[in-house]
């Protein structure tokens, strides 16, 4: 099969590569203009075997158009994206424009020349500020209300995805709504973790990414947003999935979408761990104490956000391999080590 993987040289969609170029024997294209994205990333996947790297903007759509006509892809995987919440809020048309109209021309390109399947990269965001939690977390039945820019772009694509695939049956999608993606590489050299590729985002706010710049001194301090959360310590409680799970889900989604018809996936681990859990948890994999303080809560954070993924591990039969905080936690030191 033709893969065309947009994003490629960022976090989640180099980790899914890897998995593609370790596991498979597809044709990859992998798109990126490399505004987030790292050159570095791309040389080193190239390690493990031959891929195709086109530097190159989703909004550049006659260029888009050609590189559809030019390698007849079977399937699409959309990465590409804008992501950091607050900056959506403050230009919302960065995100609308990036994040929906590109991907409205992508799955326009893609109905054209006759691509069978897209998996399409969304988030928990599309939820809003989730009330009434459901016991087993959110299923994907939880009503969408999205509360910033960011989600509204991922949810109004996600509908742009349905419609057209009403319209042209033979074209199926797969739509994944991320929870808490953290992690590195799980890659062991001389019987030592030593992963290759991982998150290089500068000015990052997810906190794992946050806990091991301050166990690797790259940060004085972090902050944790809230102490008077109803959950067993006081700190917000989220549901965090190695990325390496993550990908081995979108593989696995081009095999079901031979089989079956179009979904929508929650995939995360169905539990969750507390801020204070995460930041014990680092330290005791980098075997060191750093200056954490206490702050506000944040406008807009439940005190507890996990996913329902029953419906994957039913219907896809996944099964992560990595669901363990201090493997999550010392893959990130080790990659924030290097």
């Amino acid at each position: 099969m033709k893969i065309l993987i947009t994003g490629g040289a960022g976090y989640i969609a180099s980790h899914v590569l890897k998995h593609l170029l370790e596991k498979s024997n597809h044709e990859i294209i992998v798109l990126d203009n490399l505004t987030t994205g790292h050159q570095s990333t791309i040389d080193t996947l190239k390690k493990i075997r031959f891929f195709k790297f086109v530097k190159m903007d989703l909004k550049e759509f006659s260029r888009i158009d050609r590189l559809f006509e030019d390698y007849h892809f079977d399937v699409v995987m959309h990465f590409a994206a804008s992501i950091i919440v607050p900056e959506s809020v403050s230009n919302p048309l960065k995100y609308y424009m990036n994040n929906t109209l590109n991907t409205t021309n992508l799955i326009q390109s893609a109905i054209k020349n006759d691509v069978k399947q897209f998996i399409f990269s969304s988030t928990a965001a599309v939820y809003g500020e989730p009330t009434n939690l459901q016991k087993n977390g959110i299923d994907e039945d939880y009503p969408t209300n999205p509360i910033n820019p960011y989600g509204m772009s991922k949810l109004m694509s996600e509908r742009i995805l349905q419609d057209c695939a009403k319209a042209h049956t033979s074209f199926k999608y797969i739509i994944f709504r991320y929870f808490n993606v953290a992690g590195a590489d799980i890659y062991y050299k001389n019987n030592i973790l030593s992963p290759r590729i991982g998150q290089s985002s500068p000015n990052a706010t997810h906190l794992i990414k946050v806990a091991s710049e301050c166990a690797t001194y790259k940060r004085a301090k972090m902050e944790i947003f809230g102490s008077d959360y109803d959950t067993k310590d006081g700190s917000g409680v989220r549901d965090y999935i190695h990325v390496d799970d993550l990908a081995q889900a979108h593989i696995q989604a081009i095999e079901y979408l031979n089989e079956n018809s179009s979904d929508i996936f929650n995939i995360g681990y169905g539990k969750g761990y507390s801020v204070k859990e995460v930041i014990a948890a680092m330290e005791e994999v980098a075997k060191t104490k750093f200056d954490v303080r206490q702050g506000k809560r944040r406008l807009g954070d439940p005190a507890i956000l996990i996913a329902n993924n029953q419906k994957i591990t039913n219907k896809m039969k996944w099964k992560p391999q990595y669901d363990d905080l201090n493997l999550i936690c010392e893959s990130v030191f080790r990659w924030e080590s290097k």
